[in-house]
């Protein structure tokens, strides 16, 4: 009962920040008039209305474009190109979108590439009459990988690797990966200067919804430089050749004689350039907040600017929940406790198989912090919203009693399974895995606890 209404809970609040809903929320057309995020036009004025986009929910966002424009106006002015996940990719009437890298594999391939290099052709053959609308999305770095000459694919993979690996945070992650990017830090927005307007239309998946750093700020002005990026790589004691001699020189090369900007040195942005967030976490955590309250649970809500590693977050989770339960907290049941955010998990050296991704981990430590007492009255769910959770087919999992006995009969002993970061044979065993698919959505996870 407990871990059904915890799923409930968590299913609502990714409802709420449905790419699709979220889109057609700023978008309304009443015949002629187009308004987009209060910016009007006329749409006889307008020769095309150019769709470019990069983000796990581009998809829905794509599709959302169309309906709100209807099909006569979408068959006359529209085009587009949206890179996308393999899973996400679907028959639209006149944006296409491309598989830009397999599905739960998080990182950059050729076909990103490809998908980035058409994105940029469209935007640079954009006109004064033309209205650019951009799809962003969490994941969109990932999709839009395309590299800045000087470097080669190989040499992006393997620094997305190494500061993966390492337990980068997305911010570290893409301060780096900004300054060895066509598409990334501005770059967008700079190929599109000749549009009438450039409107960027966000799903936020980081945390204080920073523009510049949400798939790499693709029509945002970069504020980095390549002197952080080099400071990112030595904080983690980068050494060659995990980091490629090439990605070293193009980085120092650019912090002491300032490089030319990726489609042409002075290149300017569009005259009218605007980045709106459109959701965040915060708005899933209202809508979950309200479930619970509906389905009878005081709320206590952590708020969406939750990080650190996974496994901390896991046993404060836990622990906390105990408290709840045996009338040691401040708090009493029944509570439902909501956070949001996006830990990390930072790999131990080993060389067994494993498999596993931060909200498994989450829910796993979770487990192993109650596991000699137990999670009787207490269910705890942790789930990436965009329905992936590193390269699993899960987006989380879930855990209560039931579960706990489940694996003590199969004599599974989380322990063992989280010492490694191998969640997902642990979950995929005892059960609880959370199995949702693609959401066409991401605005990081969502850790439902509840307590009867």
């Amino acid at each position: 009962m407990l871990r059904e209404q915890a799923q409930t809970i968590w299913e609502t609040g990714v409802a709420a920040v449905s790419s699709e809903r979220l889109v057609r929320n700023v978008i309304h057309r009443d015949g002629q008039r187009l308004s987009v995020c209060g910016h009007e036009w006329d749409t006889n004025s307008l020769d095309r209305i150019i769709v470019l986009g990069v983000g796990k929910a581009g998809s829905g966002m794509a599709a959302a474009v169309e309906a709100a424009l209807g099909e006569e106006l979408t068959d006359a002015k529209v085009s587009g190109w949206v890179n996308v996940p393999a899973d996400c990719v679907r028959s639209l009437r006149r944006i296409v979108l491309h598989a830009a890298r397999p599905a739960g594999v998080n990182e950059p391939t050729e076909e990103g590439v490809f998908g980035t290099q058409r994105i940029l052709e469209l935007a640079v053959s954009a006109g004064p009459n033309d209205l650019v609308l951009v799809l962003v999305s969490g994941g969109g770095s990932a999709l839009a990988p395309a590299p800045i000459p000087e470097i080669t694919l190989a040499d992006k993979l393997a620094v997305t690797r190494f500061l993966m690996l390492s337990g980068a945070s997305i911010q570290e992650l893409n301060t780096v990966r900004k300054h060895l990017s066509l598409l990334k830090g501005g770059g967008l927005a700079r190929a599109t200067s000749q549009a009438r307007a450039v409107i960027t239309l966000i799903i936020s998946d980081v945390i204080g919804d920073p523009l510049d750093v949400i798939a790499s700020g693709p029509t945002v002005e970069d504020t980095s430089t390549a002197a952080d990026a080099l400071t990112v790589l030595e904080r983690f004691r980068a050494q060659p050749p995990q980091i490629p001699e090439s990605v070293w020189s193009v980085l120092r090369h650019k912090a002491s004689n300032p490089f030319p900007l990726p489609l042409g040195e002075g290149a300017a942005a569009s005259p009218f350039v605007d980045n709106q967030i459109i959701g965040n976490n915060a708005t899933a955590l209202e809508a979950a907040a309200a479930k619970a309250q509906e389905l009878g649970f005081a709320v206590q809500s952590l708020g969406s600017n939750n990080s650190g590693e996974a496994r901390t977050v896991g046993r404060e989770l836990a622990d906390l929940c105990r408290r709840i339960r045996d009338g040691q907290a401040e708090v009493a049941p029944p509570i439902c406790v909501l956070s949001g955010g996006e830990p990390v998990v930072k790999l131990v050296p080993t060389d067994q198989p494993r498999k596993g991704g931060r909200n498994q981990e989450v829910a796993l430590a979770a487990l192993q912090h109650l596991w000699s007492d137990s999670l009787d009255r207490i269910a705890i769910l942790s789930g990436g919203t965009d329905g992936e959770d590193g390269p699993t087919n899960a987006a989380g999992a879930v855990v209560d009693e039931s579960l706990r006995q489940a694996a003590l009969a199969k004599g599974l002993d989380p322990a063992e399974f989280l010492a490694i970061n191998n969640s997902y044979p642990f979950f995929e065993q005892a059960g609880g895995l959370l199995l949702t698919g693609p959401t066409h959505t991401n605005v990081m996870d969502l850790r439902v606890a509840v307590v009867r």
